[in-house]
């Protein structure tokens, strides 16, 4: 999609050339003198249209303005939560034969860069159509928005970032909606090293030989089941000095979970092609970080494999020894993206890493927690949940933070290994976490579970891209606040950046 920022008045709307011309009128709307204003304001007199948020009014060619098709769309009182209904209205409209491009009006509403994140990510999520394996699809007739807005240079900042995390988002969606015969860890593998044709980015893949060299022998035997090479994926990205310590990103990249001998049901076991969604958050990131170049240092690492019952596959019982040293009871082999994930941050810990965030469709029993709205966050350090709390607000990429009392290991412990790799029912997110949480060491570390919020069900069925927005954010967050102030008069200003169905997802587990 080719996005465009640019400077305009009600006035200069209404002579904007395009197919379709989209205006989102607050409630606070003042009219002026020009045709859109009074059509506006002859809709609300005659009672044919309100400001309330998503409500709208269709118009073709009315008087006095360009665009063939004009649509009037309340936005409620402006908030973050009434214009993701506004936009999330216009999705149908955007797709309609006949619109090749598009103006969307934010200029009557008061906080632009809101509005212009709002709007880049719901053209962007409308607009994304999957093609891999469905030739027949048909691609959308939509090729260029421009966004107006009344300043554009106070809307630019926020405008760039969301045009980078769209493209982010639209990678993670492609990877995470790819069938797992089309996304094999080498195949995964490969779409990191075409990251590193960016400038800034490089990629590192180690393959079996080398991922049983550094002993990471829980993270094999997830993979020993499986005919196809686990692939050990090092992506790192500089932005800042060489000194300055990284963020570390770890994602799951369980490119098909089957559950191994611990066989999950067949029902709805295709969405397990998902369970690289993790993996694919973190190409999307750094797809983001290449267009936004931030003064940070980033790694992500991928562990992935698939898991699957062959002859050769762990069976619950065994006990395999991780990276860190620690021996492990596999009680349940549907429980292995804990497994790939604990060898990954023993591995994290020797970039000394500022801060460690692994992303993981981990558990069903973080969907019955938090559904498919917010994602179950865990953090070790106060301040490093509250910055991930923040992201999230902010991009409204929404998490929310878990329990990590140590109470909830009592259940992980085991007669024959240092550790299970399960506990009981209860508190089974949570429990998962404290599972991880024993690899960490003294890291700053965040855990984020996802599976509830990396993909939808039903006739929306796909990859949603997140946590990318999340992470873009708290990246950026983070480079902004390890810049120096230039004086003590003159602060640099940062600008903004930019129901499921529970029985089918209580299934997952990692």
């Amino acid at each position: 999609m080719n996005f465009e920022l640019k400077a305009l008045s009600l006035s200069s709307a209404a002579v904007a050339k395009c197919d379709l011309l989209v205006l989102l009128v607050p409630q606070a709307f003042e009219p002026a003198q020009d045709p859109l204003s009074a059509l506006v304001e002859a809709a609300v007199r005659h009672g044919d249209w309100s400001h309330a948020a998503g409500k709208q009014l269709h118009c073709y060619q009315p008087a006095g303005v360009q665009a063939r098709r004009v649509l009037l769309v309340g936005a409620g009182s402006g908030s973050q939560r009434d214009l993701r209904t506004a936009l999330g209205s216009v999705s149908s409209v955007l797709k309609a034969e006949g619109v090749q491009h598009a103006v969307l009006c934010l200029s009557a509403l008061d906080d632009a860069p809101a509005a212009v994140r709002a709007s880049v990510h719901s053209v962007a999520d409308a607009s994304y159509v999957y093609t891999l394996t469905k030739p027949q699809a048909k691609a959308l007739g939509l090729q260029k928005v421009t966004v107006g807005v009344a300043d554009k240079r106070a809307a630019t900042p926020a405008f760039e970032q969301a045009v980078a995390v769209a493209l982010g988002q639209g990678l993670a969606k492609e990877w995470g909606n790819r069938p797992a015969n089309h996304a094999t860890p080498t195949l995964l593998a490969q779409a990191a090293k075409d990251l590193a044709k960016h400038a800034d980015i490089d990629c590192k893949v180690h393959g079996p030989k080398e991922v049983a060299k550094l002993g990471m022998g829980a993270f094999l035997a997830v993979a020993q089941g499986s005919k196809e090479p686990l692939q050990f994926i090092e992506l790192t990205y500089q932005g800042a000095a060489k000194s300055q310590a990284p963020v570390v990103l770890v994602g799951k990249g369980i490119t098909f979970d089957t559950g191994g001998i611990s066989l999950k049901p067949a029902a709805a076991m295709d969405e397990m092609k998902f369970d690289m969604c993790g993996a694919a958050s973190v190409l999307g990131v750094f797809r983001s970080l290449a267009e936004l170049k931030p003064a940070i240092n980033v790694v992500g690492l991928i562990p992935a494999c698939e898991n699957m019952p062959d002859g050769g596959a762990i069976k619950p019982g065994d006990v395999v020894t991780s990276m860190s040293g620690q021996t492990i009871e596999i009680l349940n082999t549907d429980a292995e993206g804990r497994l790939v994930l604990c060898d990954t941050l023993t591995y994290a810990e020797r970039f000394k890493p500022a801060a460690v965030v692994d992303i993981a469709t981990l558990t069903g029993a973080c969907v019955i927690a938090l559904g498919g709205v917010r994602s179950g966050m865990y953090a070790n350090e106060d301040s490093l949940g509250q910055a991930l709390l923040h992201a999230g607000e902010k991009s409204q990429d929404l998490c929310w933070q878990m329990p990590l009392d140590d109470d909830y290991a009592e259940g992980l412990k085991s007669n024959f290994a240092d550790v299970g790799n399960v506990a009981g029912r209860a508190g089974g997110s949570i429990t998962a976490a404290k599972f991880l949480q024993r690899f960490v060491g003294t890291m700053r570390w965040a855990h984020l579970d996802i599976a509830g919020t990396a993909w939808k069900e039903g006739a929306a069925k796909g990859a949603t891209g997140r946590p990318v927005p999340l992470l873009v954010q708290y990246l950026l967050d983070s480079a902004a606040a390890a810049k120096p102030a230039k004086t003590a008069t003159k602060v640099e200003s940062v600008p903004s950046k930019a129901p499921a169905k529970a029985p089918a997802k209580a299934a997952k587990a990692g």
